[in-house]
């Protein structure tokens, strides 16, 4: 090429360090579209090599990297990140915690009640003896002011710590997120964030953009653009149809080197980005003038969620609609969303100002849990507040009888302050059953259990992008499995040849093959695989390292094993000299390369056997002579070579080649042709082939897979393998993973087959029919990514069970997006995966293992147990301290646990527990019951029978010393001297301390809810619950002796403390009496709770979905992208933050999360004519590209 002789280190740069283009024309140049792009390159330019000399760098050795030409370029041209938001300080979060409605209450009653409590009245006969309590009135106050205040800076250090959370995964994701570049002539893995203008990347199929660029050579190159169109067709580009490369927008088809030209702020992802940015600030301006003028509309510009405003702009990318809403200016193409694309008939989009429409409300499907936990908790809600209203109208009543009406008195205006003190002391009792009822622990335990288990999984190799997923998994019944990487070691092999009719089991002797096979095996490899597949040798004297696709790593081990070298062959011919490709996709199974010859082009093709062998005309024999290859010898050795080598487990891909010859064929398998050849028409170009060779490649069975399988076998989960492979490979396969088994009913069928079954007579896929397939199918082979998609929405959709199937999908191909998203839990391979795959998915496998699946149900099941857990452990609390409270009120005008006793009871000892309870590991036993499904009470009749068995047994303790304790202890009836401001008694501090050991050896018991009777089998994996429970423990002994007035307690001696122990301990015994009585025999009805229909579980309203109709629909133009590994965990610390404002603009442009709506799939991919699978798919399934060869 022309640039070849510069250097790209800068030597030639002017001293004054000029580049030869500014900033501002490589911004407007980026904003040039199709042929109008290619124009300007070429006149203002000269062409993209003379752009690459005015930024000094080499289209094919690249930059040098020399730090101080790297500081250059970002100086001049800025930096590949977008600044973050500054964190939210301290005080910020402590303000958002006292948004809390109920703190609130409580803090106005504990303000009136201190206010009072200073109230001096004129003294009245008999006052003198109430002075030292009066004065004591201010304790209550003041410590229910300092419980609220110890909440609020507890919830805001959780979020201050969350948040700094946040910020370190960022950094971290910063550097894992790389992009492949040029750098010094080697190619180079950097993170995106280091990328600089004048950088040479290297684009290959399943690629999000880094950054802008101009095209510098291409093959078969395809992106999808509807990020910033709204059209879902792929866009082809070119150097000469359409150079412009934006950033975030998805590489669907092809490869090729790009230019960067424009990085950071100054991308066409920045400059909208900025947009948002000024949008925002506007919408706070505005609001603030609103807000002065009292007409603020709430919705303007914002959602509601839960109180807190979030802005139109968040973090969150599951947050679709916040990014829909945005109305900034693109040049040269509209945004607008694609479920409402202005597109006319001829492709061609509308003007602008149409593409304003008005947002429909949207739906989304909530998790089961977070379904079934919202229903429970708004029950529970409304139940507390009926009490805790009850319980203020009772004590109130009773007080204004028995001092108005029994014993006769006047409210006399002296003793007006008296009679309201008593009121307000009434309404905390009632704020505060209203406090405990309230279960304000369940989201911090949801949060603490799946933050620990998201934490947790990552060391399992599960990284979790979408909370949810994580208990989702735990009620998966059905997995949809791919077999390269997942199942097997996805090291690849060519174990098994068939060159010139001999059928080899070992590599063959190279010198001994004829000379035209010596001529062409070894460039059929090299040349027709991508230059980005190569083979590197381990210094440590390892096994040589695979790095790209890997069925093209093995056949290039199978040309070093000849004694070749792959890498002379492609320097003679570079990439650049290749004159076609036809790049691989699902549709083609196989990839060709054509390259100039002496007199002609040699096209060289590899794909799946059964697809390539159809298009041959010849096959070499063992001279290297050709013969005719006529479809009676295709069967033969499809029946003699390409069964067996498949039904032994092992890929077949078929290697041919085809000259095209300007002149008189010097043989008979040379095609003559005069004039141009029309290279666009494939289908006659890749025919006639001359078959080279077959070979059989392996990739082994993971050693853990087999007994990975039958464990989800055993907890009711049922695997299926769906692979782009010959059905005979993939029945071996399963065989030996252990997905087929002997002696059961199951099918095994390939594409063609699939949906011949499953269509009706006009081409559509029928329910009916495919209920009839999808039980009793184990295997799905030669599959495409819209069979797999079919497969997944078939069982979703399916009536057959009474509980809906839930489904995880495995997939690495960037048209297995609409199946992962589809799946009500999505895995991409992180190792083999697209950044398109890992986009769409809800769980990315680091390790890409089937293993690593299986720890996922047993975090998602554990997940759901600890949430069971705390709930069984917390609703027996406040049961207990409601009816307590309520019943209290109704006999002795008062409650026997006071205000400050039942706030350390909920929200310290509530807060600690749901730590406690979940931190617990998963255990092997979570695999030995079936899936809960998604109608199952969320408190089964076992944990209602706890609940409510352990709360008559406290309630009981509790009565028994409240009535009996006076003569039981020997101690003053504290029934006798309770006043408003009166002293603490023993009795009541017993009461308070016997209830609070029976809630921490309660806690113990709820570690279990499935009936086992050891309660402490597994403690020891748990240091976490023990510290907390011996802390607790503590806490209490120094509550109770030394908590004095401001705790209403009063010391006990050692007598009373054993006492309350064994009281205590009797939690323990008596739960063992409740495991006796048989669950089975409990009615549903009763003892069950949380019981949902399938359609209150499918789809639920999405308030957070509405939106101000005023706001403008331009759409979506935060394609952004972003992920690869640990890039998406910043949606899970959005989703635990607990109130923190999911507003980060996390910002380097690696960490932008790329809007890219795979909704465009699918609705097109839920047709159901047979003439989709034409479409351009492009990758078939879970083994990347090479998974349909």
């Amino acid at each position: 090429m022309a640039g070849d002789e510069m250097d790209g280190i800068g030597l030639s740069r002017p001293a004054d360090g000029q580049y030869g283009v500014t900033l501002m024309e490589l911004r407007s140049l980026m904003e040039k579209r199709k042929k109008e792009g290619y124009d300007t390159i070429q006149e203002k330019y000269g062409g993209v090599i003379e752009l690459c000399k005015k930024l000094f760098t080499s289209p094919n050795e690249g930059l040098s990297g020399a730090p101080a030409d790297l500081e250059d370029r970002r100086t001049v041209f800025g930096s590949n990140v977008i600044p973050p938001k500054p964190p939210k300080t301290f005080l910020q979060l402590v303000w958002e915690a006292l948004q809390d409605v109920t703190l609130i209450i409580l803090l106005v009653a504990a303000l009136i009640s201190l206010g009072l409590s200073f109230y001096k009245p004129p003294k009245v006969e008999g006052s003198e003896d109430e002075s030292s309590e009066s004065e004591a009135g201010w304790i209550e106050g003041v410590a229910i002011l300092g419980a609220v205040i110890i909440v609020v800076l507890v919830t805001a250090f959780n979020d201050y710590q969350k948040e700094k959370q946040f910020r370190g995964l960022q950094s971290k994701i910063e550097h894992e997120h790389q992009f492949s570049v040029i750098r010094g002539g080697q190619d180079k893995n950097i993170p995106v964030g280091e990328i600089v203008v004048g950088d040479i990347c290297q684009v290959k199929y399943g690629d999000l953009l880094p950054a802008d660029g101009v095209i510098i050579q291409s093959n078969d190159l395809k992106i999808d653009e509807s990020s910033l169109t709204g059209e879902s067709d792929h866009v082809k580009k070119g150097e000469e149809i359409d150079p412009m490369l934006l950033s975030g927008t998805h590489v669907m088809e092809g490869s090729g080197k790009m230019l960067v030209t424009a990085v950071g702020v100054n991308s066409q992802t920045g400059i909208i980005f900025a947009l948002l940015g000024a949008s925002a600030e506007e919408e706070k301006k505005a609001k603030k003038e609103k807000n002065k003028n009292k007409g603020d509309d709430p919705n303007a510009g914002a959602r509601s969620q839960g109180g807190v405003n979030v802005p139109l702009l968040t973090s969150d990318a599951d947050a679709k609609v916040d990014i829909d809403t945005i109305d900034p200016q693109i040049p040269h193409g509209n945004s607008h969303n694609n479920t409402n694309a202005n597109v006319t008939k001829n492709g061609e989009t509308g003007d602008n100002e149409e593409t304003k429409t008005k947002i429909e409300p949207q739906r989304k499907e909530k998790s089961v849990l977070q379904a079934k936990l919202t229903k429970l908790a708004i029950q529970i809600g409304y139940g507390g507040t009926a009490i805790a209203v009850l319980t203020v109208v009772l004590l109130i009543v009773k007080y204004c009888i028995i001092e108005f009406v029994v014993n006769k008195r006047e409210w006399k205006s002296d003793e007006t302050t008296e009679h309201i003190e008593y009121f307000v002391s009434y309404f905390i009792i009632g704020v505060t059953v209203l406090v405990v009822a309230v279960p304000e622990g369940l989201p911090l335990a949801v949060t603490l259990s799946l933050a620990y288990s998201v934490r947790k999984m990552m060391d399992d190799n599960n990284l979790v992008r979408h909370l949810d997923a994580c208990e989702t998994m735990g009620n998966a019944t059905a997995i949809c499995s791919d077999k390269t990487g997942t199942l097997t070691t996805n090291r690849m092999t060519v174990v098994q040849s068939y060159i010139g009719g001999a059928h080899y089991k070992s590599t063959p002797n190279f010198s001994t093959l004829a000379k035209t096979f010596q001529d062409l095996i070894a460039p059929s490899v090299a040349i027709n695989s991508g230059y980005t597949s190569r083979i590197m040798h381990d210094p440590d004297g390892g096994l040589p390292k695979q790095i790209g696709n890997k069925t093209e790593c093995a056949l290039l081990g199978f040309v070093m094993d000849l004694k070749q070298d792959y890498e002379a062959i492609r320097h003679e011919t570079p990439e650049e000299a290749l004159f076609k490709v036809y790049t691989f996709n699902s549709v083609r199974k196989s990839m060709s390369t054509v390259i100039e010859i002496k007199n002609g082009y040699r096209l060289f093709t590899k794909g799946a056997s059964e697809i390539v062998l159809k298009k041959c005309s010849y096959i070499l024999d063992c001279h290297g002579n050709p013969n005719k290859f006529s479809v009676e010898d295709q069967e033969s050795m499809v029946s003699k070579v390409i069964e067996p080598m498949a039904s032994d487990g092992l890929r077949t891909i078929c290697v041919a080649y085809k000259d095209f010859v300007n002149g008189t064929p010097e043989s008979e398998n040379q095609e003559q042709f005069k004039g141009d050849i029309d290279w666009e028409d494939e289908d006659l170009v890749v025919s006639g082939l001359t078959c080279l060779m077959v070979v059989g490649i392996e990739d082994p069975v993971r050693d853990e897979v087999p007994a990975s399988i039958m464990k989800c076998k055993h907890s009711g989960i049922c695997v299926r393998m769906v692979t782009g492979d010959n059905v005979n490979t993939a029945r071996s396969i399963a065989s030996k993973c252990g997905i087929l088994t002997p002696g059961e009913d199951f099918l095994v069928l390939d594409g063609k087959e699939f949906n011949r079954r499953i269509r009706d007579g006009s081409g559509e896929v029928s329910q009916e029919l495919f209920d009839k397939v999808w039980p009793k199918l184990r295997v799905l082979a030669r599959s495409s990514p819209q069979d797999k998609y079919t497969l997944v929405k078939g069982i979703i959709d399916s009536k057959l069970s009474s509980n809906r199937e839930v489904v995880a999908v495995t997939g690495d191909g960037t048209n297995d997006g609409p199946a992962l998203k589809k799946a009500d839990v999505g895995f991409a391979m992180g190792i083999s995966g697209t950044d398109v795959a890992k986009e769409a998915s809800d769980i990315i496998l680091t390790d890409d293992n089937f293993t690593s699946i299986v720890k996922a149900v047993m975090w998602g099941r554990n997940v759901y147990d600890s949430i069971a857990k705390f709930l069984q452990f917390q609703l027996t609390v406040n049961i207990v301290a409601v009816l307590a409270a309520f019943l209290g009120a109704c006999i002795i005008s008062d409650s026997p646990l006071k205000a400050i006793q039942m706030l350390w009871v909920n929200l310290i000892m509530d807060t600690l527990a749901s730590l406690a309870l979940a931190t617990e590991l998963p255990g092997e036993e979570l695999l030995n019951r079936k899936p809960y499904g998604r109608t199952k009470p969320l408190i089964s009749r076992n944990m209602m029978k706890n609940i409510l068995g352990h709360a008559v047994y406290q309630l009981t303790v509790i009565f028994v010393v409240l009535f009996a304790g006076s003569s039981l202890f020997d101690i003053d009836d504290g029934i006798e001297k309770q006043k408003l401001h009166g002293p603490a008694t023993q009795h009541f501090t017993i009461i308070f301390n016997v209830f609070v050991m029976m809630t921490l050896f309660n806690e113990v018991n709820s570690r279990k809810i499935h009936g086992q009777r050891n309660v402490f089998e597994g403690l020891r994996r748990n240091p976490v619950f023990i510290g907390i429970w011996i802390g607790t423990f503590v806490a209490q002994i120094i509550l109770v002796q030394f908590g004095g007035i401001a705790f209403k307690t009063a010391p006990l001696s050692i007598d009373q403390w054993m006492w309350c122990f064994f009281l205590g301990v009797g939690v323990l015994l008596w739960g063992q009496l409740l495991t006796c009585i048989p669950t089975h025999k409990l009615p549903k009805k009763i003892f069950s709770w949380g019981r949902h229909h399938k359609d209150e579980l499918d789809h639920v309203d999405s308030p957070d979905l509405h939106l101000d109709d005023d706001v403008g629909r331009r759409g979506q133009i935060l394609w952004l992208r972003g992920l690869t590994r640990l890039q998406t965990q910043i949606r899970v610390i959005n989703a635990f933050r607990m109130g923190i404002d999911a507003r980060y603009d996390s910002h380097s442009l690696s960490s932008i999360h790329s809007y890219h709506n795979l909704q465009t799939h699918r609705k097109p991919h839920t047709s159901t004519s047979p003439r989709v699978v034409t479409s351009p798919l492009v990758t078939g399934e879970g083994d990347h590209a090479e998974s349909n060869f």
